[in-house]
């Protein structure tokens, strides 16, 4: 639990934290409300904040998946370099990434730069919870964000791949679940990875994390497509984007010639998402733990 100083700069969390605090020592609310409310108070900060930024947000979110469909999605196809299918094997591969990368990026950035900012660490730290729960509404948030920005792709994907805009209908509620858990597993996996970058390290993100993932997360590709090149296909097993793109895969792609396109089982599937979530998570949660207390 932090302790609440009275150098603390005031700000609407401070406040909200203060207000909290004030009541929990008088014996007026219980802990567990106290730690929720303070909970909830972070998180609406975050959210008005994204609100304030929206345009700028959607943007974002929107030009690397939008260039992506329009040149693999259709340009390729047009002009012979694909197969006119191909769209539809793409088009979970851009929900995938939209939702891992966006989750991943926006909780490894804001951690580092608020690491790198005491003031803004410890204007968090403040709030009445426990220091664990600071780490884990930054996930929460991003989920919430990558939920956002992989919405927008399918309307995104319709208005550009027009008639190669295909899509299964039959399986939406293991579609939602899959999206929750894949956005849950890029930010905790942020989490791990903005707790062990120093600032000065930011800029070999993109280099050695950003596009790796996304060049072997099944994106532009099936698992089962890879038979051929078999220690690229296990390699590739260790990468929690093959486990969103390819579950993604097998309940979004409608089937080819009277054939479902083969996808990874949906059981190692839910297996290597929830696996995700919990190693890196805890990873994470371990660190931001160690680098609050430095």
């Amino acid at each position: 639990m932090s302790t609440i100083t009275s150098s603390t700069p005031s700000t609407p969390t401070t406040n909200a934290a203060f207000s909290l605090y004030e009541q929990r020592a008088a014996g007026s609310l219980p802990l567990f409300i106290v730690e929720g409310l303070a909970f909830l108070a972070i998180l609406r900060r975050d959210l008005v904040v994204a609100k304030r930024e929206f345009i700028g947000n959607l943007i974002q979110a929107m030009v690397v998946p939008g260039f992506f469909l329009f040149i693999f999605g259709r340009v390729l196809p047009q002009t012979g370099v694909a197969s006119p299918g191909y769209a539809a094997l793409l088009l979970p591969g851009m929900v995938a990434m939209s939702l891992l990368m966006t989750g991943l990026t926006n909780v490894t950035l804001s951690l580092v730069l608020d690491i790198g900012n005491e003031r803004e660490i410890e204007d968090r730290l403040l709030a009445p919870l426990p220091v664990a729960f600071v780490a884990i509404e930054r996930v929460l948030f991003a989920s919430l964000y990558s939920l956002v920005a992989s919405a927008l792709v399918f309307p995104l994907a319709y208005l550009i791949l027009g008639s190669a805009f295909q899509m299964r209908t039959d399986a939406i509620g293991l579609l939602v679940g899959l999206i929750i858990l894949s956005a849950f597993a890029g930010a905790a996996l942020g989490l791990a990875i903005g707790t062990a970058v120093k600032p000065e390290q930011i800029g070999l993100l993109n280099a050695l994390i950003i596009l790796p993932l996304i060049f072997t997360g099944c994106i532009y590709f099936s698992w089962s497509a890879l038979s051929a090149i078999r220690w690229f296909q296990v390699v590739i097993l260790f990468n929690p984007l093959t486990y969103s793109a390819e579950g993604l895969r097998g309940v979004m792609t409608p089937g080819f010639h009277g054939q479902m396109l083969a996808a990874l089982n949906i059981q190692w599937v839910l297996l290597g998402l929830v696996g995700t979530i919990v190693v890196f998570l805890g990873l994470g949660v371990r660190g931001f733990l160690r680098r609050a207390i430095q």
